[in-house]
């Protein structure tokens, strides 16, 4: 990709933009306003953005609230992550009919995907499509339909400045400023004086679709602040993960009593996995219809919190919610960096947030170190997903 300066970018710029996206097929996904929270939905426009709004989160908390500006992007992170346009909840895999000489025909129904233009993205969902990335399509085991879907997005990160008391993704390396992976980024500034975005290619499709529409170059010191803001971002995360030990740590210490005292509380309702942005275990069901002339197979999202979700002959594996959450915090901030060479957590904070209950994956992190009962152990297979 070529060197392109800093654009600046005014509220026309920012529909300009959209525009653009649309009329090259593009269905725009962004945030916005829907039962009480900040969503990921069709948008058509710049009107649709949660003008004005920012959230409240803590264990256990999130409450949506009125800015006293005109903010676009100034909340946190929603309910939803990116993974469920990329990763369907639900997808049919295929389906057989029941031909007229008795036999079967198969015919591969998953949809052929839209081309989605992700508006909004935060550095750390940003980092989680990264996760993902290698963990579905980074080796020969690829999932096509992920690898259709992601092939075909287009990415419009927006830095975070307004971080949020669950955040922590300064401590995972994985913000508060987009990195890579994005097609744009922007940067909203705002203050009594004007109201703008800053907007950076990060491909050489970003770069070309930023030529089409009429901005100006950056100055100096609008590029100034907006990285301060960035920069202020990082001292104003509401958590904080210390990561340097964290694999030998959680490995080390699987008989820990925190497992248990933290399954005193654990509802094992699976929140934490269905919010997180890099969770990607399913399950299949196989069914046919009452005249046995149609069968067909769906992949549904799954949890390690699930009861079946262990089980083999004779029953699951993981009885108790102790071995549950051990498996899905040990999976996350350990073992999978032992499969594929990355943490599972990008600190978006969601897991703490829509916890029913408030469980910290943070504090949890820091009740184990404080009181470390180190027993090495001789490979991290144990618990693997």
């Amino acid at each position: 990709m070529n060197t392109q300066t800093t654009q600046r970018l005014d509220r026309n710029g920012l529909e300009a933009l959209l525009g653009a996206l649309q009329g090259h097929g593009y269905r725009l996904v962004g945030p916005r306003v829907r039962d009480g929270t900040i969503v990921h939905d069709e948008i058509n426009g710049v009107d649709d953005l949660p003008e004005g709004w920012t959230d409240e989160q803590d264990g256990g908390t999130y409450r949506l609230k009125a800015r006293d500006d005109r903010a676009l992007f100034g909340y946190n992170v929603g309910t939803h992550s990116w993974k469920g346009y990329l990763f369907p909840p639900t997808l049919t895999l295929w389906r057989a009919q029941r031909t007229d000489d008795g036999t079967f025909r198969v015919d591969d129904v998953a949809s052929d995907p839209e081309s989605y233009a992700f508006i909004g993205v935060r550095p750390c969902d940003l980092s989680a499509i990264g996760v993902q990335d290698r963990v579905l399509m980074g080796s020969k085991h690829v999932d096509p339909h992920y690898r259709a879907r992601r092939e075909r997005a287009f990415i419009v990160a927006v830095n975070c400045t307004e971080p949020g008391r669950t955040c922590f993704c300064a401590s995972m390396g994985t913000g508060p400023e987009a990195r890579s992976g994005h097609d744009i980024a922007l940067t909203e500034v705002i203050d009594d004086a004007a109201h703008y975005f800053l907007a950076d290619a990060g491909s050489d499709r970003g770069q070309a679709l930023l030529a089409e529409i009429d901005a100006s170059e950056a100055s100096g010191a609008e590029r100034a602040h907006a990285e301060s803001l960035r920069h202020q971002a990082v001292d104003r995360m509401g958590r904080t993960l210390r990561t340097d030990d964290i694999k030998e740590l959680l490995q080390n210490n699987l008989e820990h009593p925190r497992w248990e005292t933290v399954a005193e509380r654990c509802l094992s309702c699976a929140n934490c996995t269905q919010v997180c942005p890099t969770c990607f275990c399913t399950t299949v069901e196989d069914s046919t219809d009452l005249t046995g002339q149609t069968a067909e197979r769906v992949r549904y999202w799954d949890s390690c919190f699930n009861l079946g979700f262990s089980y083999i002959h004779g029953g699951p594996v993981r009885n108790g919610t102790s071995s549950r959450y051990r498996q899905w915090m040990t999976h996350k901030l350990a073992h999978w960096i032992d499969q594929f060479g990355t943490s599972g957590c990008v600190g978006c904070g969601r897991c703490i947030a829509w916890c029913p209950v408030g469980i910290d994956i943070t504090e949890e992190v820091r009740a184990i170190r404080a009181t470390r009962q180190d027993e090495p152990v001789a490979s991290a297979t144990e618990e693997e997903n």
